[in-house]
């Protein structure tokens, strides 16, 4: 078996150079399954990318400080917003807000070069600040769903804050806490539909 595995980038590569078959995707994984000592078949099946399913580590709603809201802040990949944005969408998070941000951490800044030598007047780095503020009970989920669709296990996905909020006021109508918070199809009348 393990001289299979030696020989399949140098068979890959051998394919790839054929006019009928090309093997482009890292999500095809060729299967090879032994019909004889000389003869094999190869099978093409999708899989899924191999990066590790991790999750936050718990940290229970009680042990934030007492509060009714909380602003969740996440700062990510302006490239994963949509898909961010579209999984909030779909669990009934209705209000978000999207600030372009600049900023440095582990990812560091990227220097300009020219001539040989390397210039940089800001050592920051783009990202989208996401903002959504949601009930207590609602933390968790959103904090999950911004880890699950951000995440692409490199350095530079980014940062969640989690900050208590003391109210909610609706401009429009005045309303307070609870009431100002809820979104007509939010994730609280998708929760109603549901009982």
């Amino acid at each position: 078996m393990a001289s299979l595995f030696t020989t399949l980038p140098s068979l890959c590569s051998s394919f790839n150079h054929s006019p009928s078959l090309a093997i482009t995707s890292p999500l095809i994984r060729p299967t090879f399954k032994d019909t004889s000592s000389s003869r094999f078949s190869l099978k093409f099946s999708k899989i899924s990318p191999l990066s590790p399913v991790i999750r936050a580590q718990s940290a229970p709603t009680e042990d934030f400080p007492d509060a009714k809201f909380y602003k969740v802040e996440a700062i990510i990949r302006a490239w994963r917003v949509p898909k961010v944005s579209l999984a909030l969408l779909r669990m009934g998070i209705r209000g978000v807000t999207v600030s372009d941000v600049k900023g440095f951490g582990s990812q560091g800044g990227m220097k300009e070069r020219h001539a040989g030598s390397e210039f940089g007047e800001d050592m920051f780095v783009s990202k989208v600040k996401m903002e959504i503020v949601v009930c207590k009970d609602q933390v968790e989920a959103v904090i999950e769903k911004i880890i699950e669709e951000a995440r692409t296990s490199q350095i530079g996905d980014g940062k969640i804050f989690v900050i208590p909020v003391a109210d909610i006021i609706r401009v429009r109508t005045g309303e307070r806490g609870e009431k100002a918070e809820r979104m007509s199809g939010g994730r609280f009348d998708m929760s109603s539909s549901e009982a």
